[in-house]
């Protein structure tokens, strides 16, 4: 009898806990909904920071760290530069998923500085296997150290500063 009152008050408690995996749950059964891109202004000189790859190629990757963003739908968006061992420059405005291992590409840059909108812009799988993928590098190195979300952009920046060093 005298256990009664001690597991009485201990209902409460449970019956909390159980509320809150529902809500977990609840959270963890909405489809995810990506939100609307915003294209950024052109990339500066001043706002590249060069990453690395792979030794086995010759072209240079740059990140514009004022385009880096994270949005609410956890989708780090950036723009890369990619410059040819024989001097052509790429653009593009991309975003990653660090929760699904995919990139997007939203836009193609123009040498006036205006974007044109990429004509496939479906999210891929990023390919881990190669060497050659700035993806792969971006994200392992620096936007999803260990398959982990970065916050926001500073740490995305701190950790291209690091890797500049």
């Amino acid at each position: 009898m005298k256990i009664l009152p001690a597991l009485l008050l201990l209902l409460p408690l449970t019956a909390h806990a159980e509320w809150g995996q529902f809500d977990f749950e609840f959270e963890n059964d909405k489809p995810w909904v990506e939100l609307s891109t915003q294209l950024p202004p052109p990339p500066k000189a001043e706002n590249l920071l060069e990453f690395n790859v792979s030794s086995a190629t010759r072209n240079k990757y740059f990140v514009d760290t004022a385009s880096i963003s994270v949005g609410g739908d956890k989708v780090v968006r950036y723009s890369v530069v990619i410059e040819a061992a024989g001097g052509a420059k790429n653009v593009s405005l991309e975003g990653m998923r660090c929760a699904t291992g995919e990139r997007r590409l939203y836009a193609n840059g123009q040498p006036d500085g205006s974007w044109s909108k990429a004509r496939n812009a479906q999210w891929e799988g990023i390919k881990f296997r190669s060497l050659l993928s700035y993806h792969k590098a971006l994200y392992e190195d620096h936007f999803c150290p260990g398959g982990i979300n970065i916050q926001d952009a500073s740490e995305a920046v701190r950790s291209l500063r690091r890797a500049v060093r």
